[in-house]
């Protein structure tokens, strides 16, 4: 207890000079087809936006992630080279991940729904919608959302961002010992016209690995451009591509895959247009495609190559009225994958959205909706949802929400054929209903939440065997998974005088998670969920200074826990800034998935230089 006492008190003294609390109210949540201002909307929603990731001490989407209210990000290795992402106890397939709204979700596995080619510089905001969302985005959002929302450019600029880092111990490892490291490069540029944007992202890290077979390469490209057809039409497009390479010591399938090594390889491209025809009808259609490769190799004679493909094309309307706004919209989602070791497989799904949305009925907010959806696998299905809140006073809102939702089995579950899993292609969909009441709180220094959910989802699909030794696991529809959860959260600005500016968000998460089935199965996820789940982030700035802290505690179902800390101290000149990276103060050992320890203390300094026209 002295460490964690010793990091508590380090706050006193101490996410600042970016978007204060008012800015982040008058934020439009990006659902797609209703516009919904962030501090009228009435689901578990939070947002970080790119001033607040700026003063984070982390390097990467994943280390953001992991700091997010009521996200567990389970990585396998440092420096984004693999994780899973749930939301709420779910499992790593159960989280939507989306881009500007658009699907990114790998339908292979969700162990690549992360191979996400977008830099943090190129992040407007991230924004995490907890519970039940088919209403809202479709199938597979089970247990939440997380949506990406890239930068809209402002100016023309030019970024460079050098950084590297190392624990300064010797690498575990029987051949080739030396120190552990990693190192990294980021360029960037934007060009702003009328007209006309665009920017342009290229990065590469690099590690040696902290255990026998962990190096890992990966690079990204990132492009995005918007045209300015009128005032009332505007078209924009982008495309990413991401090579991740690794060792995968321990990754899926310990002690066997010692020697296991994985390349994965993912484009993804989006065109869509808005158009507002008068001052009540919006429309705004998109096609995307994300095309992945993902070669695997157990052992080097059990390689496995996959190839899958998702292209998806939109239709997003709003209609305006005296009495409220409708929303209305179509999807259709193609995948295929063609596998060596699962088969050469298609499926499509095809959806309905219809919303209304009103605040004419006295201190009410009211959104109602449902989502209807065919999928040639599994047939018809309709999934209804509504979101109440009804305002106290100009500050204090009790909210009422409550919605259903649908996950498909991916391929994996479905065909996958490995000396260590099997898939079961009789597999039915997971069905979810969830139920959330909760107050908030909100004036221009303070943005509070505190509520309480009870979620069940039906044909819970799990990864399973029977005894230690009977081979391989198997996904199976296990039963019926319930969980019952209270969250909290709260960012403040402090008032204080002068140029020092300080900014604390806090939160809280307890689950209790119940499954009924009449298998004895052993599982390979379901005891890794989280019970306990506290973060607290504090970050000051003054003139050129600034200073972050970021600590978290997390306990799972089988009671592992592990308390972390990290630091962040930047200077910023004219055109460079200088920062230093402390993570894992405490030194902690820990596991977050499987067999796989991540790294202890470690130490990252880095260079940014950006030139922007005035």
């Amino acid at each position: 207890m002295f460490k964690y006492a010793i990091s508590l008190l380090a706050l006193a003294p101490l996410w600042a000079q970016g978007q204060d609390t008012t800015n982040i109210r008058e934020v439009i949540i990006n659902q797609n087809r209703l516009q919904i201002p962030f501090n009228k909307d009435n689901r578990n929603i939070e947002i970080i936006t790119a001033e607040q990731i700026r003063q984070l001490p982390a390097r990467n989407l994943n280390e953001v992630l992991g700091l997010l209210n009521g996200v567990d990000l389970r990585q396998r290795g440092p420096f984004g080279t693999q994780a899973d992402i749930s939301i709420d106890g779910g499992s790593f397939d159960q989280t939507l991940v989306l881009l500007n709204g658009a699907k990114v979700s790998d339908p292979q596995t969700g162990h690549h729904s992360l191979n996400l080619p977008i830099p943090l510089d190129a992040i407007e905001r991230i924004e995490v919608l907890r519970g039940a969302a088919a209403r809202i985005y479709g199938v597979n959002a089970l247990t939440g959302a997380v949506n990406i929302i890239t930068k809209t450019i402002a100016n023309t600029s030019i970024q460079a961002n050098v950084y590297s880092g190392s624990s300064f111990k010797n690498r575990d490892e029987e051949q080739k010992p030396g120190i552990y490291y990693m190192a990294g490069t980021q360029l960037g540029a934007s060009l702003f016209k009328e007209s006309h944007q665009h920017q342009l992202f290229y990065s590469k890290d690099k590690s040696n690995g902290q255990r026998y077979n962990t190096a890992s390469d990966n690079q990204k490209l990132f492009y995005q451009g918007k045209a300015q057809i009128d005032g009332d039409n505007e078209l924009e497009w982008l495309g990413s591509y991401i090579y991740n390479d690794f060792g995968a010591n321990a990754y899926y399938a310990a002690p066997g895959d010692r020697d296991a090594h994985e390349t994965v390889e993912t484009v993804f491209a989006s065109v869509s247009s808005k158009h507002q025809f008068n001052e009540r009808f919006y429309v705004s259609p998109r096609i995307s495609n994300r095309y992945n490769e993902d070669f695997y190799a157990y052992t080097p004679s059990a390689v496995s190559k996959h190839y899958n493909n998702s292209f998806s094309a939109e239709l997003n309307s709003r209609y305006s009225t005296l009495f409220g706004d409708f929303g209305f919209g179509l999807e259709s989602r193609l995948e295929r994958i063609n596998s060596t070791n699962m088969g050469n497989h298609a499926r499509n799904n095809h959806g309905a959205y219809a919303e209304f949305r009103t605040e004419n009925l006295k201190n009410i907010i009211l959104n109602v909706g449902a989502y209807v959806n065919y999928n040639t696998q599994y047939g018809w299905q309709v999934y209804p949802g509504f979101d109440l809140g009804y305002k106290l006073d100009p500050h204090w809102k009790v909210v009422l929400n409550a919605g259903s939702s649908q996950r498909i089995p991916t391929f994996t579950d479905l065909y996958i054929k490995q000396p260590t899993s099997t898939g079961n292609s009789a597999l039915r969909p997971e069905d979810a209903w969830q139920a959330e009441g909760a107050l908030k709180f909100a004036n221009e220094r303070i943005i509070a939440h505190a509520g309480y959910f009870y979620r069940k989802i039906n044909n819970f699909v799990d990864w399973v065997r029977y005894n230690p030794e009977a081979g391989p696991y198997q996904a199976e529809n296990l039963g019926e998974n319930t969980v019952r959860g209270l969250n909290t959260n709260v960012d403040y600005q402090i008032p204080l005088s002068g140029t020092l500016k300080v900014r604390l968000n806090a939160g809280y998460n307890y689950l209790d998670p119940t499954f009924r089935s009449q298998s004895n199965a052993i599982s390979r996820y379901r005891l890794e969920n989280l019970k306990h789940q506290a973060k607290l982030v504090v970050a000051a700035s003054q003139h050129h200074w600034s200073a972050s802290i970021a600590n978290r505690f997390n306990q799972r179902v089988s009671d592992d826990s592990y308390f972390l800390s990290d630091l962040r101290i930047a200077y910023n000149f004219p055109y460079v800034s200088v920062y230093a990276d402390a993570q894992n103060v405490f030194d902690v050992t820990y596991l977050e998935s499987g067999a796989i320890p991540m790294p202890g203390r470690w130490y990252t300094v880095g260079l940014k230089y950006q030139w922007t026209k005035r």
